[in-house]
This record gives C-alpha cells, sequence and structure tokens, in this order.
C-alpha cells in the first residue's frame, strides 16, 4: 500500500479530537513540539505501551508511547511510519524514536523526559548515523555508556491502522515486533569506551517532569 494510500485510509478510521490534533502537526518539528507538551508517563501503576489513541486519552506517555505516535503523525500527513530502537545493556532501558525525512535526510522525534536522547534535526544521511548520534548521551548514574546496538528502521505500515493508532489495547505485541526485527551493533569488540564525565552525568538531573509521589 502506497503511503497516501495509508494516510487515507487512517483518516477514515481516526475519531474527531485525534484528527483534529493529526492535521495540525502538519511538520516533524510540530510534532516534537506536540510531544514536549505531553507530561511524562512514569507507569506508577505499571507498565504501559499505549496506542496513540489511548495516550491523547490517559494524557501522558513515555518513549514508546511518544515515538508510535509521532509515526501515526506522519503517516497521516502522508509519510511512512517508521520506528528506530535503540538497544542497551541489561541494567538500563531501551529508547525509540520515529524516523522521518526531510530533503533525502532522515531525523527523528523523540520524546524524553531528559535533556539527552531528544528530536533530530533532519541532517543526517541514514538511520545507522542517527543511531550513532545518540550513543554519547546514552550513559547511567555510573558513567557507562549503554547503548548497544539499533534495529532496522521499523515499519507500522505492514499493519492497519486500527491495530496499532486507535486501539485501545496494549500494544505490547508491537513491542515484542520490534523487538524481534534484527539488530546492528554500535560498538566494535575490544573498544574502550569513556565514561561520561561528571558534567555530562549533571545532565542527568535536568528533567522536564518531576516523577509524582504515588
Amino acid at each position: 500500500m502506497s503511503s497516501g494510500a495509508y494516510a487515507s485510509r487512517i483518516k477514515k478510521i481516526l475519531p474527531k479530537e485525534l484528527r483534529r490534533i493529526f492535521s495540525r502537526l502538519t511538520s516533524p518539528q510540530k510534532i516534537q513540539d506536540f510531544l514536549d507538551t505531553v507530561p511524562a508517563n512514569f507507569e506508577l501503576n505499571g507498565e504501559t505501551a499505549r496506542s496513540p489513541l489511548s495516550m491523547l486519552t490517559a494524557g501522558n506517555g513515555h518513549c514508546f508511547e511518544g515515538a508510535v505516535f509521532a509515526a501515526a503523525a506522519l503517516a497521516y500527513h502522508g509519510q511512512r511510519p517508521l520506528l528506530l530502537d535503540f538497544e542497551t545493556k541489561w541494567d538500563d532501558e531501551d529508547h525509540i524514536v520515529a524516523l522521518f525525512k526531510q530533503s533525502d535526510h532522515w531525523g527523528a522525534i523523540s520524546k524524553t523526559n531528559h535533556a539527552v536522547l531528544k528530536y533530530r534535526d533532519p541532517i543526517y544521511e541514514s538511520p545507522r548515523e542517527i543511531a550513532l548520534s545518540y550513543f554519547n548521551e546514552y550513559y547511567l548514574w555510573d558513567g557507562r555508556k549503554s547503548m548497544i546496538a539499533y534495529s532496522r528502521p521499523f515499519d507500522l505500515s505492514r499493519f492497519a491502522p486500527e491495530q496499532w493508532i486507535t486501539t485501545t489495547e496494549e500494544l505490547d505485541w508491537l513491542m515484542e515486533k520490534i523487538a524481534q526485527s534484527g539488530y546492528y551493533e554500535i560498538v566494535p569488540p575490544n573498544t574502550k569506551v569513556r565514561k561520561a564525565s561528571e558534567v555530562e552525568l549533571e545532565a542527568l538531573k535536568c528533567v522536564q517532569w518531576s516523577k509524582p509521589s504515588k
């Protein structure tokens, strides 16, 4: 199915409120601006993997939910809904972004509560370049850099939009599909990676939304 046909299919099934929001998000920059206004989902009541409709209803979102929302908004406007996942060491969490193309260059939309791992302007020549641009920002509180691999671009248009945009069911199945899609390692064998510096670690303290008490 072409991107235009998929966009038409999305427009037919969207509820009024989601259509109103998507219609205003006419560029990746505007999508990122919107996501920056959405409070962080701290999953206080358990892990979630919400669709764009469910994220909007809940009024908050985390990186996966934001990336899927961004991909849906891009698809609404005729772009391919592509996700790029970053795999980490066992004691850190993966991050995922929505890819887009402008003027034959790649960029990324990212939902994060931190001052790092954010939006990427469309200046990169490949998804790999985008993935590498996140490497030095991806570190733990002890300074260890934790990103080890990135996925193949994952095209959500292989699924009916009802399955991932407007469903009220959790998208755990989609997270599993992405995890099974194949990854490329980032760090060559026997490479000595320098830890993040003290001033870099200070950046981890900078958050947009504070975690509420239960």
